[in-house]
């Protein structure tokens, strides 16, 4: 590339300031998600948000959280959902909606991945299993089954001897 000059300490100086411009704009994205799970919302609405183009957002967001923005929302509808399935009153489909998935069979699908269960059976097992249960020590029993992508948060390396 003639005439162009390369400064390296410019770059090396502003890489870590854009990395953190970058995660604090994730953590608004990851917020975001968790505030309004239940509402219609998407990568590129998500990545408008943020001012970044939604490859950059789906690529910083795996990067930073080792899933995409998408797999993140729909754990959250699947923990919100089996909030309310241990509820009892409302069917499967009320739920699915309820937690701002518009289609069931890929609500049931998703579910199905997470819990290891589908959600009608969910609903009829965890009805009595945490029947006097406070709500918050219901939630931690019954957390979905972390997918193998999250295991991967933080890595472990092999044991070193000295």
């Amino acid at each position: 590339m003639a005439g162009e000059t390369y400064d390296s300490r410019v770059t090396s100086r502003s890489v870590p300031a854009q990395r953190l411009r970058d995660l604090a704009l994730l953590r608004r994205v990851r917020d975001r998600i968790d505030r309004e799970y239940a509402q219609p919302l998407n990568v590129e609405e998500l990545a408008r948000g943020v001012n970044m183009s939604a490859g950059h957002l789906s690529r910083e967001f795996r990067h930073a959280y080792g899933e995409s923005p998408y797999s993140y929302l729909m754990t959250r509808r699947i923990e919100r959902a089996m909030a309310l399935l241990r509820r009892g009153d409302l069917s499967v489909t009320e739920v699915c909606f309820a937690v701002g998935c518009s289609s069931l069979g890929t609500f049931s699908t998703r579910f199905t991945e997470l819990v290891g269960v589908p959600p009608s059976v969910y609903r009829h097992e965890a009805a009595g299993a945490t029947a006097g249960m406070p709500s918050c020590v219901a939630k931690q029993v019954t957390r979905p089954i972390r997918n193998p992508i999250r295991n991967r948060e933080a890595p472990v390396g092999e044991p070193q001897l000295a």
